[in-house]
């Protein structure tokens, strides 16, 4: 590949082939790839020097595209979650995790952190795919993460970029757990 910044039809068909990909978010630069491919989440986790027990974040492009991943309805929190999710507010939810989503995106756990985000160019790119994404920040495991299109080039040169921009929110999501109400992050 030549050619490291992909607009999003051409970063669906990178991620639909196993690759990762940096994007940005609503606050800073995410790591990204299918959350059902095993070797490419593999070399995420890799790229990152993050343990598989931490889990991530699946973001999406609308409420569909995880209703069959996690319970979100008939639940005491459905309210929330989804009201939430309607906001321009950056909000990732810990819901119980259904039986399809892989023990790698989990970390382990019985639950599994989503968010559906508002951030037009990976709305666009969730629409491409057809369902969500694997969302961690753009960074090594214990550095600051990244917030410019030419910092996730420069420590990921492997890496190539969705076109866009960061949103300008001061802070990566806010992650509530729904089973307790509490606030995690």
């Amino acid at each position: 590949m030549t050619e490291k910044r992909l607009n999003a039809a051409e970063a669906a068909d990178w991620v639909r082939n196993g690759g990762v990909l940096a994007y940005p978010t609503e606050a800073v630069y995410g790591l990204g790839c299918d959350p059902f491919n095993e070797t490419a989440f593999q070399r995420l986790l890799a790229l990152k020097g993050r343990p598989l027990e931490k889990g991530v974040i699946l973001i999406a492009s609308q409420v569909e595209q995880v209703a069959d991943l996690a319970e979100l309805y008939e639940c005491p929190w459905s309210e929330s979650v989804l009201q939430s999710w309607q906001a321009d507010r950056a909000v990732t939810w810990v819901l119980p995790a259904k039986s399809m989503v892989p023990n790698w995106v989990t970390g382990g756990r019985k639950t599994v952190a989503i968010r559906v985000t508002r951030h037009p160019q990976v709305q666009t790119l969730c629409d491409a795919l057809g369902g969500p994404l694997v969302s961690t920040s753009a960074n090594v495991s214990g550095e600051e993460p990244i917030r410019s299109e030419a910092a996730c080039l420069a420590a990921f040169p492997e890496v190539p970029v969705l076109i866009g921009q960061v949103s300008g929110a001061a802070t990566p999501s806010e992650i509530w757990e729904a089973e307790t109400g509490r606030r995690l992050r």
